[in-house]
Formats: C-alpha cells, sequence, structure tokens
C-alpha cells in the first residue's frame, strides 16, 4: 500500500516538473488554496514587481526585461500573463493597459504602474509596491507561524509523552509481576 502510494506521488510530482500543462493547472490551483494561495499570490506578485522594477533600474528595456520578470516570479500562471505582456508591449501597448488585460495584478500594482508611466519613475513605483507586497507577505508569515505554534507543541507534547510511556510501561509492568 505504501509502495502503491508512493509511487503515484512520485509520478505525480515528476509529471508536475516536466508537463507545462501541469505546471499551469497546478500553479492554478496553489493561487485557489484558502489560506496560502493568498500568501503565494502575494509573494508572486512581490517577486514580480522587484524583478521588473530592478531591470528597469539597471537600464534594460521593457521588452527585455519582461523576459526575465515571468520566470522570476516562480509562477506558471504570472509567466503566462507576462508573456502576454511582452506581446501587447511589444506591439505599442502601454504597460498598465497590458497588464490589465491579464486580470491577475491587483489594483494597487496597475494604479501604481500607471502613476510610474505617467511620471516616468516606473522603476521606483514598482519598487514601493514590491516593498508593500513583501511586507504583507513577512506579516501573512508571521501569523501562520503564530497560529502554527499551538498544533507543534501539542504535536511534540504527545510524541515525548509517547515516548515516555513505552519507556516506563515495562518497569511498571515488572512491577506488577514481582
Amino acid at each position: 500500500m505504501f509502495l502503491t502510494i508512493g509511487g503515484g506521488g512520485y509520478f505525480f510530482i515528476q509529471s508536475w516538473k516536466r508537463s507545462e500543462k501541469m505546471q499551469k493547472r497546478m500553479d492554478r490551483l496553489l493561487l485557489k488554496i484558502p489560506v496560502f494561495g493568498d500568501l503565494m499570490y502575494k509573494s508572486a506578485v512581490a517577486r514580480w514587481t522587484r524583478t521588473l522594477a530592478t531591470m528597469f533600474a539597471a537600464g534594460v528595456p521593457l521588452v527585455e526585461a519582461l523576459d526575465s520578470v515571468g520566470g522570476a516570479s516562480g509562477n506558471a500562471v504570472f509567466q503566462e500573463a507576462t508573456e502576454q505582456i511582452q506581446r501587447d508591449v511589444s506591439t505599442g501597448s502601454a504597460l498598465t493597459t497590458s497588464m490589465q488585460t491579464t486580470g491577475i495584478f491587483p489594483t494597487m500594482v496597475l494604479q501604481m504602474a500607471s502613476i510610474g508611466e505617467e511620471s516616468g519613475s516606473l522603476d521606483h513605483m514598482l519598487g514601493k509596491a514590491a516593498e508593500f507586497y513583501e511586507d504583507e507577505v513577512d506579516e501573512a508569515v508571521k501569523g501562520l507561524s503564530a497560529l502554527m505554534e499551538p498544533f507543534i507543541i501539542v504535536i511534540l507534547g504527545g510524541l515525548i509523552g509517547g515516548i515516555v510511556v513505552s519507556m516506563y510501561m515495562p518497569i511498571f509492568k515488572l512491577g506488577q509481576v514481582v
């Protein structure tokens, strides 16, 4: 039974790694998980905006910078959206308009990018958005770790209690024999 479950898990992970279709499907699913999906979404947005801000600040042209940004987000959904944005921007569309058509970016990022495009400080505004979402991710991780502490304490207490009982049980049995 364990061999079947282990083998199934191994083949699932291998298909997830190797199949582009499976990666997209699983990344979409991971973004919809109730608690961790929001954390993964904010993390991907933070990485996407931070990478684009850094590349743009370094003087890399926007279309070329978008090549690296999609893969840096760590999510196939964002990579697919970045490819769409790159196609739109290379044909002359504005970055904010292209980001808006994908439908995956939050309103705040769209507004910050729009202000950055209009004022000529896109790298600065994307950096501010990245800082905001990085702070959001940090706070969410702190909250999750605070929620998990009691469960970890109960599990460790149960394990240690089980070990203590299993060690003293033979001694108690010897006391009953005598």
